[in-house]
């Protein structure tokens, strides 16, 4: 990968990825895995952006509660940019556009939380807004939903349905973490 990539790191907040009502599926690998991304990003000098979800005021992931803070293990390091959102699509109403524009970013390396709604709307968003996607396939997760699906089952059918969804000119490929090699 070039100097034009970074990673992107959306809502691995305390809320969503250790809730011990309802944890996600996998965390302990996830959060693994999304470190180890880190790490090698920064080695690289290759941008870390981190996508930080807030709820209205009184919900889960409001601005300063424990849910909304950026799980420990993946914290952010001076450097890294931190970017609020409110809604599903990381592009929305945020800096995001921006911030990679500045920085000449023209691929994205996602990972994050929840598979089914940021990921994905994310994902789509920004191949939309002409950037190339890799997904890393074992650094997104969610949690079982209400109508009987697995979180497990719900990874993998974001996996396989995102995989080289895109246009002509931009595509969201599949990739392991093990697999990302920032160079």
């Amino acid at each position: 990968m070039s100097t034009m990539t970074a990673l992107l790191v959306i809502d691995v907040q305390n809320h969503l990825i250790a809730n011990p009502e309802n944890p996600a599926y996998n965390a302990e690998s996830v959060l693994a895995n999304i470190a180890d991304l880190q790490q090698r990003a920064h080695a690289a000098h290759v941008p870390v952006i981190f996508m930080q979800h807030e709820s209205d005021a009184g919900g889960a992931m409001a601005l300063g509660s424990f849910g909304w803070q950026i799980h420990p293990q993946v914290a952010p390091v001076v450097g890294d940019i931190v970017l609020a959102k409110n809604a599903s699509d990381s592009f929305y109403h945020t800096d995001l556009a921006d911030a990679l524009n500045a920085l000449g970013i023209t691929h994205l390396v996602i990972t994050g939380l929840r598979s089914e709604m940021c990921v994905d709307t994310t994902c789509r968003a920004a191949i939309s807004c002409d950037y190339d996607v890799t997904l890393v396939s074992d650094a997104h997760s969610t949690r079982d939903d209400d109508g009987g699906l697995s979180a497990g089952q719900i990874v993998e059918h974001h996996n396989r349905n995102l995989d080289d969804f895109g246009t002509d000119e931009h595509a969201i490929v599949l990739s392991r973490a093990s697999d990302i090699a920032f160079v």
